[in-house]
């Protein structure tokens, strides 16, 4: 049996245990207009800036607001804006306790999508069981939702997106049913193509009950006339483009899949019982006790059944494109992501940081807890001590629910306080991951100066953030983005501090040495290694959100792309559309 499935495989994709990449160019197209930086990324103050000084918000225009910054006793730091990745998936099979550990998984990637979770699970009988929820992966599940999911097998997903209407129905994992069953899949990346595809689909008949992506995979799996299942998998993916990650289960199989290109991580790892355990970063692996084996290699699909676990190669594929920001932001320090620690790669943005924008100060701190090993790094590559000047909370509910930027910034004192003690009368280096807005950094410094901080000197463990990403992370559009729209002494006279320094990206790729060109760098440069093709979703703003109606209807939810591969522009301008 096992043999005959693996011929039929061998009609569509060959075999291949390693899926290794091949060396093929990116196709080429015109990246979107964007101001462009200047060379040097450093620049210091000679006088001192008044705390207290207003600039003008560069995100004005973009953001209604009667006023263009918040009154003296309103400037609070706002901690949400940050880039944020889209999901985490886990596929349990063959442990006696799946969904126990599936949920100890999700608790583990909570950090990647704090909107909704879910389970989903394949009985003895073949019967697919699910439960899904808005909220914490705790306030979702407890003993009796978890004993509704008996099985060996098991799938689940933590999600992030915007509030929005019917929220719960775009909740993962989805579970379907098609002529020879029931299958069940979990999403972390996004399609490129989902407009094109769903459009295709619909016009053939299909009917959409969600507004994600997603979806447009399971559809296409419904309408494939390939045998076996896998392999309406393989034929599905390969009219995929865009990022995908993605784990299905069936009544008697787990199977995971890798876009081409690698852009979302997910490794496989093995529990002593045998257990096969597949997830987005190795700290879920960790939780639950499985050894970590090996990544899912780009463009691979790995199928697992009581024969054994199976590999095949999904299509020829170009050199990875895994996302960089796993390592400078989205993945916890104790991660091995895309085969690197990430504590190792976030000390090393700290120490090139020290080593090419060195400023006199008595104290480095970071901004908790993306900024903490870079700032570490920081210090000890300038023989500076590192002391914990910003204290977060970890016991505040997210703020951005609130309608209005304004609305968001009453809440975030809460988040962080300044500790005096540490930073009265000195000059203070203060490291955090990023900045996208601007907004929270401008805050930081405030909160810093008010504390009685001599100086504020703030160092990014990152190259300017200048382009949206259509690969699963939610970023604002392009006119939001303030590298996009200041120079880098704009943004330092913007947030008020006595000096501002990026990472350099060529010293960021010169630190990842030959791996260097299997890195997505879009966010930093413009150019993107899959070209959107007709309506791009602007993810972080209309991602599965849940709006009823056409697609054309969702208010500045969507871009409009190039029109396939054919060269032509792409053209990032947003649509005038009426709200639902």
């Amino acid at each position: 049996m096992a043999s005959a499935t693996a011929a039929t495989a061998a009609s569509i994709s060959h075999r291949s245990p390693l899926c290794k990449s091949v060396d093929k160019p990116s196709p080429a197209f015109s990246k979107p207009t964007l101001k462009p930086l200047h060379k040097t990324l450093s620049f210091t103050l000679t006088h001192k800036i008044r705390s207290t000084t207003a600039a003008k918000n560069p995100i004005s225009d973009v953001i209604s607001s009667s006023e263009s910054y918040p009154d003296e006793e309103d400037l609070v730091f706002d901690n949400d804006d940050k880039p944020r990745e889209e999901c985490g998936v886990v596929g349990i099979y063959g442990d006696p306790e799946a969904s126990r550990l599936c949920y100890l998984a999700l608790h583990a990637l909570q950090h990647r999508g704090q909107e909704g979770a879910g389970i989903v699970t394949a009985t003895a009988e073949g019967v697919l069981k699910s439960v899904t929820g808005v909220g914490l992966v705790s306030e979702v599940f407890n003993q009796s939702k978890l004993d509704q999911l008996p099985g060996d097998n098991a799938i689940g997903h933590v999600r992030y997106s915007t509030a929005g209407q019917s929220m719960l129905k775009n909740v993962q994992p989805f579970v379907a049913g098609y002529r020879f069953g029931r299958v069940g899949v979990a999403h972390n990346g996004n399609l490129v193509n989902y407009q094109t595809l769903r459009a295709e689909l619909e016009e053939n008949g299909s009917i959409f009950g969600t507004s994600s992506d997603t979806e447009v995979v399971l559809h296409l799996i419904a309408i494939s006339k390939q045998r076996p299942f896998f392999l309406r998998i393989v034929e599905a993916c390969e009219k995929l483009k865009g990022a995908y990650s993605m784990v299905f289960i069936t009544e008697d199989k787990l199977v995971a899949v890798r876009d081409p290109f690698g852009f979302r991580p997910l490794v496989m790892g093995k529990r002593s019982n045998g257990a096969i355990v597949f997830a987005s970063e190795t700290c879920a692996l960790d939780l639950i006790e499985a050894k970590y084996e090996r990544e899912v290699n780009p463009g691979e699909v790995l199928i697992v059944d009581k024969d054994g676990i199976q590999s095949l190669c999904l299509m020829p594929h170009p050199e990875p494109k895994s996302c960089i920001f796993e390592h400078i932001y989205f993945s916890l320090p104790n991660s091995v992501v895309f085969g690197k620690s990430v504590y190792d790669s976030r000390r090393q943005f700290g120490e090139i940081l020290a080593t090419e924008s060195p400023v006199d100060c008595d104290v480095v701190i970071a901004v908790p807890d993306s900024g903490v090993v870079a700032a570490i790094g920081y210090a000890n590559k300038a023989g500076v001590p590192f002391q914990q000047g910003l204290i977060r909370s970890h016991y505040v509910g997210r703020t951005f629910i609130e309608p209005s930027q304004r609305i968001r910034d009453f809440g975030v004192k809460l988040k962080l306080s300044p500790v005096r003690a540490v930073l009265e009368g000195k000059r203070v280096v203060v490291v955090d991951d990023s900045i996208v807005r601007g907004t929270t950094s401008s805050k930081i410094v405030r909160l810093l100066k008010e504390a009685g901080a001599k100086e504020v000197h703030m160092r990014i463990a990152s190259p300017p953030i200048i382009a949206s990403c259509y690969y699963g992370v939610d970023t604002p559009s392009p006119e939001e983005l303030i590298s996009n729209r200041m120079s880098v002494e704009e943004i330092r006279e913007f947030i008020g501090a006595d000096s501002l320094a990026f990472l350099e990206i060529d010293s960021l790729k010169k630190m990842l040495k030959g791996d260097s060109k299997n890195f997505c760098y879009a966010c930093f440069s413009g150019d993107y290694p899959v070209v959107p093709s007709g309506i791009v979703k602007r993810v972080g703003d209309f991602v599965d959100d849940g709006l009823n109606g056409s697609i054309g209807s969702i208010d500045g939810g969507w871009l409009q792309g190039s029109k396939e591969n054919k060269g032509e522009d792409l053209d990032v301008n947003y649509e005038e559309q009426v709200p639902v």
